[in-house]
């Protein structure tokens, strides 16, 4: 009697587990954010730690008329899905925060593609990975949002009122003790902001505060490949710097242009000037100071560069 009742507790033990596995595997199946459609790639996003949360899936190609790249981020399960994705053949990674790249996937929309994360070597990379630190010379101070450009140079907009170049190849020292943030002064260069300085401030520098700078890696707008343009937050533009000279693109109205951001879409190589333009992101907190009131919204600004006037 014994035996059976034993036997029958195995047996409802087995029946409850394997039930549990089966709903588990029906709810991943079945989960609308693992879901993939026609035009869709998603999957989860795993490493040696478990689900990877908040991290990026890159996927990339270059089969479109132009290079095409689409971003997400994978939510708190590591599941991600990248929907809406024009019909080629994508190179498919993942990046984030104490990890290295993962190798590059080839998959196409249509398809579930699992990923494994790389994290950075070592047991615990936030506080042991290695990172170098490059702090700008005096009267430099503050960086904010920059940019690469395609030579590796990196471009930030500084609180101190100045564009900065930091090229890291003419650093003398990149590493031990003489690595101490100040060791490259050699690698910045320096491009004060047009405006006036601060009252009383006898500082090289000046009062604008540009929020980020966007390398112009391709050309989009038309002032060169690899020209930087910053925002310029107090002055209603943007700063791109060609041939060591800032050129302002100012708006004139309605006033109150706020960059937050920048971004070049190049939609139709053959078209000249018409199929490439600069699109801004313009807002702040109190847009309701603005003229039109309360009735402000965040609003998204595209920019366009004719080769002369008289350009159609």
């Amino acid at each position: 009697m014994e035996t059976t009742k034993r036997l029958r507790i195995s047996l409802a033990a087995g029946v409850c587990v394997l039930l549990t596995a089966c709903q588990a595997h029906l709810a991943d199946r079945d989960d609308p954010a693992i879901r993939v459609g026609d035009s869709d790639l998603s999957g989860v996003v795993t490493s040696s730690t478990g689900p990877e949360a908040g991290v990026w899936v890159i996927a990339e190609t270059a089969d479109l008329p132009t290079k095409f790249t689409k971003i997400v981020v994978t939510d708190d399960r590591g599941r991600y899905v990248m929907p809406d994705l024009p019909r080629a053949s994508y190179q498919v990674w993942v990046r984030g925060y104490g990890l290295v790249d993962s190798p590059k996937q080839t998959s196409a929309p249509g398809r579930r593609l699992d990923l494994s994360a790389v994290v950075a070597p070592g047991s615990d990379p936030t506080h042991t990975a290695l990172t170098e630190v490059y702090e700008p010379p005096f009267p430099g101070y503050g960086p904010r949002g920059g940019d690469i450009d395609r030579n590796g140079v990196y471009w930030a907009s500084l609180a101190s009122g100045h564009l900065g170049k930091f090229d890291r190849a003419k650093c003398k020292a990149l590493k031990g003790p003489a690595a101490t943030g100040k060791h490259c002064p050699e690698g910045w260069t320096l491009y004060r902001f047009p405006g006036p300085q601060f009252n009383g401030v006898q500082d090289d520098g000046s009062a604008e505060a540009s929020y980020y700078t966007w390398g112009d890696q391709f050309n989009t707008l038309g002032l060169g490949a690899n020209v930087p343009i910053a925002t310029g937050n107090m002055s209603d533009a943007y700063f791109a710097l060609v041939d060591g000279k800032f050129v302002t693109l100012r708006v004139p109205y309605p006033m109150g242009f706020f960059a937050k951001w920048a971004e070049g879409r190049i939609d139709d190589p053959g078209a000249g000037w018409k199929g490439k333009s600069l699109w801004a992101t313009s807002s702040t907190r109190t847009v309701f100071h603005n003229e039109g009131g309360t009735s402000n919204r965040p609003k998204v600004v595209r920019f366009q560069l004719r080769p002369d006037p008289l350009a159609r």
